[in-house]
């Protein structure tokens, strides 16, 4: 299964889903081992180190230093990885709104990580483009 690839469907059929719980992202130096316990949602390894995103109470646990408190939206449709301008039009509008966004693409869904005192926001916002392209309330 490839996933939907028309920008149309993808923008009227996504279901965003605001998840429970407030998520940080983290770092750790290059060559620091993630904590065993750690159960991160994300983890990205770059030069600089590797990012984890993770309930701000696991990082608190952890004793990580963390920023960006955020809520995790996921848009229930199984996009295609090779899609064009599905998460661009999200992102475009978001940042309409003054909102800053951190999107994750995973294999099934593509994910936001939004400012959590504006998640609610997010989710009107992402509601309303479903709808004016053609979604069915």
């Amino acid at each position: 299964m490839t996933g939907e690839t028309d920008l149309k469907t993808l923008l009227a059929s996504m279901t965003p889903e605001l998840l429970d719980g407030i998520h940080v992202f983290a770092m750790l130096a290059p060559g620091v081992p993630q904590p065993e316990d750690l159960d991160p949602v994300m983890v990205f390894r770059e030069r600089e180190g590797t990012t984890l995103i993770v309930t701000e109470d696991a990082a608190k646990a952890a004793g990580l230093s963390a920023s960006f408190r955020c809520r995790m939206i996921t848009l229930n449709i199984h996009s295609s990885l090779e899609a064009v301008g599905f998460l661009a039009a999200i992102t475009t509008r978001l940042a309409s709104a003054g909102m800053g966004v951190n999107p994750v693409s995973a294999f099934y869904h593509d994910h936001l990580f939004v400012p959590a005192e504006r998640a609610e926001e997010a989710m009107i916002l992402l509601r309303g483009l479903a709808i004016e392209n053609g979604r069915v309330e």
